[in-house]
């Protein structure tokens, strides 16, 4: 039985391939996503402030087995403790300016909200199973048995605009203190904090 919450000390580090420097300064695209709370989050009418938003390739769950070699992809092995690091650090994240936080795959809303409730995370989920997010933005994807997944990548959008991505994101499960350090590090004024 594989312990999802744990990572292999010997995993692949991803690559900079470049597939996310196009990002910074897009306008957030006019998509309406499932969230496992039962609505639908609007991606261009987020609000004021800044939202984190991290997109991952797929969440294990006990009993499951997860694609062939998923261990050996870089980037592909990591996301409930990535997702267990923002659940940890959900509060600080709000006191340094976040005014949101969501996970988003390309699982359906029954298989994120399992994870939610199992992980007791304080956010909800994003579910794009079309990847639809993907083909708008141009976001790096990947193929596993049969299976098109996204990559590892975080956004944060202020006001409409992507402000900053993280891309490649290692290791998975420091990356919610990455996020929070560069929060801390770049804090909006009060003008433009709507809190």
């Amino acid at each position: 039985m594989t312990d999802y919450a744990s990572l292999p000390s010997d995993l692949p580090v991803p690559e900079d391939d470049g597939a996310a420097a196009h990002l910074p300064g897009t306008s957030a695209p006019p998509l309406e996503l499932h969230g496992t709370g039962g609505t639908t989050v609007r991606l261009d009418a987020l609000g004021p402030g800044r939202t984190v938003i991290y997109v991952y390739p797929l969440t294990g769950r006990p009993g499951t087995d997860m694609p062939e070699g998923w261990d050996a992809i870089p980037g592909a092995r990591g996301c409930t403790p990535e997702a267990c690091g923002f659940r940890d650090h959900h509060q600080e994240l709000l006191a340094a300016g976040a005014v949101r936080v969501f996970g988003l795959s390309s699982q359906e809303t029954d298989y994120q909200r399992e994870v939610v409730e199992r992980l007791r995370l304080p956010f909800e989920m994003l579910c794009d199973p079309a990847r639809s997010l993907a083909q708008t933005l141009g976001l790096p994807t990947f193929e596993v048995s049969g299976l098109t997944l996204y990559k590892r990548l975080t956004l944060v959008i202020r006001d409409g605009v992507i402000e900053h991505v993280f891309y490649p994101v290692f290791p998975p499960n420091e990356h919610a203190d990455q996020v929070l350090t560069w929060l801390r590090k770049n804090p909006l004024r009060a003008a433009e904090n709507p809190l």
